[in-house]
């Protein structure tokens, strides 16, 4: 009976490895679409958004600074992000 439990306890081993190795697979075949995509010179909005959905449910984030393209791009808004953060402003003003 032991035996029949530690063949079985292995063969769930292995299949969660191979699900987790799967599992990684599709989530680097995903990425590498992504990033096709968002590089294509006719990227549509719609891809934008899958991209930004998926840092967003892997917990990416990004803390804009002068010298990276977030902060860069910060500064090309109509308003004052730090304004906004620290409530002093509406982004509709």
């Amino acid at each position: 009976m032991e035996t029949n439990n530690w063949i079985l306890e292995k063969m769930s081993n292995n299949n969660n490895n191979n699900i987790e190795k799967k599992l990684s697979e599709l989530h680097n075949q995903l990425t590498d679409k992504l990033l096709e995509r968002i590089r294509d010179p006719e990227v549509k909005a719609s891809d934008l958004n899958v991209a930004r959905q998926f840092l967003k449910d892997n917990n990416i984030d990004c803390v804009p600074t002068e010298t990276n393209s977030i902060g860069k791009l910060a500064e090309e808004l109509p308003f004052k992000l730090s304004d906004i953060m620290q409530g002093k402003g509406d982004v509709t003003q």
